[in-house]
């Protein structure tokens, strides 16, 4: 990520060096000519004068620039200030490679007979909730398989999922699986925002019967045609299709109310016993519960290869994504698209949406218990980055956008870039890139990442790198 900084940084700017040549507009000057502004710059600079070192080192910021006064000049990478903050909080966060008796995890069968049991009980008990087992009377029954959707490029088929049996609460499963293949193929499986209508314009998909968060005039939260499509440009389905992928979606307000009254409907009128304790089964778990459910009723179908399904969320679905990727290793590849808070992106970095914005804006994603920690972001005995690095050694992709300042996409790169360790344990990849990465330039190993221009959404560019990632993971060579 070099900014092509000379080798000699006297040579340039004839013979002056960038911190004699006046600070950039708008900044001030102090501290024998280096430039900052605020308390976090000047942690940063601290953090750079107390290295021990042999030569220069050159930090470019947004605005501006760093130098440790020490030796001769080199060339260094362009480091974006929060990522400094970042790394420095990074130093106090809590290992996951330590497990809960102070051991050091040093091999594969080290983590997962003892580490990641003891992590997915962690964040059961202090943060997700706790989730049942899979119901013994879960039906499914397909009402709808057409062979010639989206003008004969698919098959889509829709599934009614009874997950405590008949009659009961239900998830209707909307699948589109491409035409003319030779064999089972790869899938993306992830919940959607407006209901399985809103993915796609296509007059056939069942209307759902669940409330749904409009505005319209006189739609009184219930679907209705004029809403069919109203989510596309967040799916990209024919793209999806054409390169070889079936693409399964499910609607959030089937599974769990993501309004008042919460737990009311769908299904954790199921477990009641459950809402009754500190680690209740919350939305958040419920969302993730139910992907597994997905993929039960995915596994029985013979035109998709279970094996290779790759789970997909946006926003709070991101989060919800990691939470079943992290619990069901069955799913092959995870993508986070701006999950940030209780998604990806690092509490301990204190940037962004913070602890207590989650249980008081949102209290029914998250567990009773979690609501001790309002106020703790910065001391947490957990973190997100080991929720990532439950997800290994499977390909997990973060992504980020710039303007999405809630999600902290500093933090999320961060986040990713911190459960490496686990992934480099397990014999897997990690995440190729030191430093954040300049805008819409992604970076992709066993862990993936990009951070595009434009704000919280899921535009065409995501959806070209997570399918680009999924044929290197996926597809068989």
């Amino acid at each position: 990520m070099s900014q092509g900084l000379p080798d000699n940084p006297s040579a340039a700017n004839n013979g002056r060096p960038p911190w004699d040549r006046g600070a950039p507009p708008g900044r001030v000057v102090q501290d024998g000519g280096i430039p900052h502004e605020t308390l976090t710059e000047k942690i940063a600079i601290a953090m750079l004068q107390t290295l021990k070192c042999t030569s220069q080192l050159w930090t470019t910021l947004r605005a501006g620039w760093l130098r440790a006064p020490c030796g001769r000049a080199v060339r260094a990478a362009a480091i974006p200030l929060s990522l400094l903050t970042a790394t420095l909080h990074a130093a106090d966060l809590p290992d996951p490679l330590v497990a809960k008796d102070g051991t050091k995890i040093t091999t594969a069968r080290e983590w997962r007979e003892k580490r990641r049991p003891e992590l997915l009980e962690l964040f059961a008990r202090e943060m997700y909730g706790v989730s049942p087992p899979k119901p013994e009377k879960l039906t499914f029954e397909v009402f709808d398989r057409d062979t010639q959707a989206l003008n004969g490029k698919a098959t889509r088929i829709q599934t009614a999922i009874y997950p405590g049996g008949k009659p009961g609460p239900r998830i209707d499963l909307l699948v589109y699986v491409p035409n003319g293949a030779k064999a089972p193929v790869p899938a993306f499986l992830g919940l959607n925002f407006g209901g399985n209508h809103s993915v796609h314009a296509d007059p056939a998909i069942r209307l759902t019967e669940s409330w749904i968060d409009s505005r319209e005039p006189g739609s009184d939260h219930r679907a209705t045609d004029e809403m069919r499509g109203k989510g596309a440009k967040q799916w990209n389905v024919e793209e999806i299709i054409a390169r070889g992928y079936a693409l399964a979606t499910m609607y959030r307000e089937d599974v769990a109310p993501d309004h008042e009254p919460y737990f009311a409907t769908g299904i954790p009128p199921l477990y009641p016993d459950l809402q009754q304790r500190q680690d209740n089964f919350t939305t958040m778990a419920a969302w993730a519960w139910s992907l597994s459910r997905a993929l039960d009723v995915i596994e029985k179908e013979p035109s998709i290869d279970s094996k290779r399904v790759a789970l997909f969320g946006f926003s709070r679905l991101g989060k919800a994504a990691l939470w079943a990727g992290a619990n069901d290793e069955r799913f092959a590849l995870v993508i986070s698209n701006e999950s940030g808070a209780g998604g990806a992106k690092l509490f301990h970095r204190g940037v962004g949406e913070d602890i207590k914005r989650l249980n008081t804006v949102f209290p029914h994603w998250f567990a009773k218990s979690f609501r001790k920690y309002i106020g703790r972001d910065k001391d947490l005995p957990f973190d997100q980055h080991m929720i990532l690095s439950l997800i290994a050694p499977r390909p997990l992709y973060v992504a980020s956008a710039i303007d999405d300042k809630n999600s902290d996409p500093e933090g999320e790169f961060a986040g990713a870039k911190a459960a490496e360790p686990v992934y480099r344990l397990l014999g897997a990849e990690g995440l190729p890139s030191d430093t954040w990465p300049p805008l819409d330039t992604p970076v992709q190993g066993g862990i993936g990442y990009h951070v595009r221009t434009g704000k919280h959404d899921v535009l065409p560019f995501d959806w070209q790198q997570y399918l680009a990632f999924a044929d290197k993971h996926l597809k068989k060579r």
